[in-house]
């Protein structure tokens, strides 16, 4: 990577200047694509799925915590996993704590996975996170919102990030439901693929720096990510 140039103070706030206008240009994008999100219409759910949690069996209005908003991130967790995905865990690692601000706006925050859910809060306990955690083992949940795929199978959800096709088996993503006045579930809103990276806090920090993410040079772009237990290994486990 070259090392960036040198230059006098002044000349540095010129061009810092001159950057902040972009930046000002991108939050006003920014608003006018969250304005536009918040005005997308919702499709209400006809089947109404079932998990398991740590307090018992759910379905989905029972994962609302009582909130009118639900968040949910798509956790790549297979049936016959040993450990989570080593991706969809960096982004996990800027969870924590955010469910409690969430819940200050009645919105409720939770992971779901097909894993089983010993598997699920035994690999929680291991990373050190606390937010909630959900198996939706059994249930067609991943499938219908387009994060579960099986070989061979016509894509539900027009397939993965709306490309018309299907993906490896598991795929991460986030989908937001809405609890609506008559007691029935909307799906308001999901997105997949570089669509998260807004919620991964290391990612965001790495873009404020001279070297950004780093990644250009690698076989593929996390290659050098390991859970982070790991670091130090020779490899990342799949």
């Amino acid at each position: 990577m070259t090392e960036p140039s040198i230059v006098t103070r002044n000349a540095w706030l010129e061009n810092r200047m001159r950057l902040l206008e972009m930046e000002k240009e991108f939050t006003r994008q920014r608003d006018r694509l969250s304005a536009a999100r918040r005005e997308l219409p919702m499709v209400r759910l006809e089947t109404d799925y079932h998990f398991e949690t740590e307090s018992g069996p759910s379905g989905l209005a029972g994962l609302f915590a009582g909130k009118r908003q639900l968040v949910v991130y798509h956790f790549m967790f297979g049936a016959d996993w040993k450990e989570g995905c080593p991706s969809c865990s960096f982004w996990a690692d800027s969870f924590d704590g955010t469910d409690i601000h969430l819940a200050a706006r009645d919105t409720a925050f939770i992971c779901i996975s097909n894993a089983p859910l010993d598997t699920l809060l035994a690999y929680r306990e291991r990373m050190g996170w606390r937010f909630r955690w959900a198996s939706a083992a059994g249930s067609d949940f991943g499938r219908d919102f387009g994060v579960t795929f099986r070989p061979g199978e016509t894509p539900i959800a027009e397939g993965y990030n709306y490309s018309g096709k299907p993906a490896q088996e598991e795929m991460p993503g986030i989908s937001v439901f809405y609890r609506l006045d008559d007691g029935g579930i909307a799906h308001a809103y999901s997105t997949y693929g570089r669509g998260i990276d807004i919620v991964n806090a290391a990612y965001n920090l790495l873009d404020l720096t001279p070297n950004g993410r780093h990644e250009d040079d690698l076989p593929w772009p996390m290659a050098w990510l390991r859970r982070h237990d790991s670091y130090g290994e020779q490899k990342v486990t799949a």
